[in-house]
């Protein structure tokens, strides 16, 4: 995004839309002959384009640019309706743990984990999640081939990302897999050790099948490792058409 300063009216309306704080508003300074302006910081802008699409640019002073690699991540990373080329879904990460009702992707003795990296207003860059990647494969993980920043990595054997897109910033990512549940209380020691490792926000994310006596193993499993868990939890209910043999 950029902010053409000979159009721009200085009247700061777009400020409050940007979610990483990345629009700079400059005072009039009449002993300098300048007029109020508002200026994007390139290196903290994660290409989100919401002040553009907010339209409260009164002069249209803001431009929605052509982006190359790999500038262009920062919009497939952060704009949800910019589609990834390689895993044709908008977004951050898969549509999985929203639909497992239907592709029974998580069986049961298993877990499915999603460590989501960076929030508005904090953001992340590409190479604080490889701090992640890098801790979980040794382990035996096997992230999810789907998920746009597994496509990312350059050694699958080490997890290292590509050169070129680790200081790219993001307005967030996440790192996907899939885990036998007896594995459970090693991958939340190690989640432990990731969260003091990162210079950025997470949330961890975690999927469990109901079982038919409505027990929930993955619960006592959290309590184990002294993790809180929200109430709040998304419940997939069943009511879509089976895309997998239950």
């Amino acid at each position: 995004m950029k902010i053409d300063q000979d159009t721009c009216a200085g009247c700061g309306a777009c400020v409050p839309y940007c979610p990483v704080e990345a629009i700079i508003f400059h005072k009039k300074d009449p002993a300098k002959r300048r007029k109020a302006f508002a200026e994007i910081d390139r290196e903290a802008c994660v290409e989100c384009s919401v002040c553009f699409k907010a339209k409260v640019c009164p002069t249209e002073a803001i431009w929605d640019e052509s982006l190359e690699w790999p500038r262009i991540l920062r919009r497939a990373f952060s704009d949800p309706f910019h589609e990834h080329k390689g895993t044709n879904v908008p977004g951050r990460g898969t549509e999985e743990m929203k639909t497992n009702e239907v592709t029974g992707r998580f069986r049961d003795g298993f877990i499915g984990v999603g460590l989501e990296f960076g929030r508005p207003g904090v953001g992340v860059r590409l190479g604080e999640t490889e701090k992640a990647i890098k801790r979980l494969i040794p382990m035996g993980v096997v992230l999810e081939p789907l998920n746009p920043l597994t496509q990312l990595i350059e050694n699958p054997q080490t997890g290292d990302l590509k050169k070129d897109v680790k200081n790219e910033k993001v307005l967030s990512a996440i790192v996907e897999f899939i885990v036998p549940i007896e594995k459970a209380q090693e991958i939340f020691a190690l989640i432990k050790v990731i969260a003091s490792e990162i210079d950025t926000v997470f949330s961890l994310d975690l999927i469990n099948k109901v079982g038919p006596d409505r027990d929930i193993p993955l619960v006592r499993e959290l309590e184990k490792a002294g993790l809180d868990y929200s109430v709040n939890g998304k419940v997939n209910v069943g009511l879509g058409r089976p895309l997998y043999q239950p």
